[in-house]
């Protein structure tokens, strides 16, 4: 496999991954934290560093709309549900040992 195919394998996983996170909105990002490790904002992160190692200009709000398919507040008021005690409890558990 060429680099350049491994590249475009792994850009077609990404997208996938994308919308099925986007067809689930009812999976919340501190569910994705306790289990994963990591969550939709995590992933915007990773994607504006890794324009931003590139030299391409990307704000926190670009990147979040690239990952959300829509503006980071829509989704919250949309899709967000507050995070119940145990929710963040587990959170702040899994913070400690990261």
């Amino acid at each position: 496999m060429t680099d350049a195919e491994r590249t475009e394998l792994e850009a077609a996983a990404f997208r996938r991954l994308l919308d099925h996170l986007r067809d689930h909105p009812e999976v919340q990002n501190i569910a994705l934290m306790e289990l994963a490790g990591f969550c939709r904002n995590c992933l915007s992160r990773w994607y504006q560093e890794a324009a931003l190692e590139r030299g391409l200009e990307m704000t926190k709000d670009e990147a979040r709309l690239a990952v959300y398919g829509m503006p980071y507040a829509v989704w919250k008021e949309r899709h967000q549900t507050e995070a119940t005690p145990d929710q963040q409890a587990a959170f702040a558990a899994r913070q400690r040992h990261d």
